[in-house]
């Protein structure tokens, strides 16, 4: 796959996918005749339909325009990196970031990464407010441990049950040493954590005397994206 809307040559497509070229071609053929697919200087494209229908799933998912200003308020007030993240099954996804004045910076988060739930502070954030039997089939089965010790189901249980006496998650450079993250978790229409504000930055920029004042921040816009999404 050369780009993000190039499917590719037929025989590309063939060897990505194990099909004889005829099938993969016949294939091809008949998403073009639905508008999933398009060919142009012999190469084959995502279609049109594909796009449209994006567009209708962009309405509930896609909430980038609610909280870009969130994002901007956080930075400028802290003077840290601030992220938008969103649940996808059972992982945390980095959506949106918007730069602190801060100029020693974590990279840890970037747009386009994703994490296990409950490993960084947007993932703990949307674990910690699920009900409690997800919960418990989520860490019977998830292999959190590969990211440290830190990260055995009974410290992940504490860890929640911090998150949800605080109203905010704290990751204390968990996954880089040094490198700490604060979240929040968004509810969409029906109650649910679909996704989170965080806050990273190096370790001295989040002592225990200034924690407060950031978890206080990041729920207030996290509560405010969650009022506008329920009124959208």
């Amino acid at each position: 796959m050369e780009g993000a809307q190039l499917v590719g040559r037929v025989a590309a497509v063939a060897d990505a996918t194990g099909l004889a070229r005829p099938t993969a071609h016949r294939i091809l053929t008949s998403l073009a005749a639905d508008g999933f697919a398009d060919r142009g200087d012999g190469r084959w494209y995502l279609g049109p339909e594909l796009y449209l229908m994006g567009a209708v799933a962009a309405e509930r998912y896609d909430i980038t325009d609610l909280a870009r200003d969130s994002l901007q308020a956080l930075a400028g007030a802290t003077g840290e990196s601030a992220f938008l993240s969103a649940r996808r099954g059972d992982e945390s996804v980095c959506l949106l970031r918007e730069e602190g004045s801060f100029p020693i910076r974590s990279f840890v988060l970037y747009e386009g990464i994703r994490f296990p739930l409950g490993v960084a502070s947007a993932g703990l954030a949307m674990l910690a407010f699920q009900p409690e039997e997800q919960i418990e089939r989520y860490l019977a089965t998830a292999d959190l441990t590969r990211w440290g010790s830190a990260h055995s189901p009974d410290a992940v249980r504490r860890r929640i049950a911090e998150t949800r006496a605080r109203g905010y998650a704290v990751n204390p450079g968990l996954i880089v040493e040094g490198s700490w993250g604060m979240g929040a978790a968004v509810f969409d229409r029906s109650g649910q954590p679909a996704w989170a504000l965080s806050l990273t930055g190096v370790e001295s920029r989040f002592a225990a005397d200034r924690r407060p004042e950031l978890g206080r921040l990041l729920m207030d816009e996290a509560h405010r994206i969650t009022r506008r999404i329920a009124v959208r």
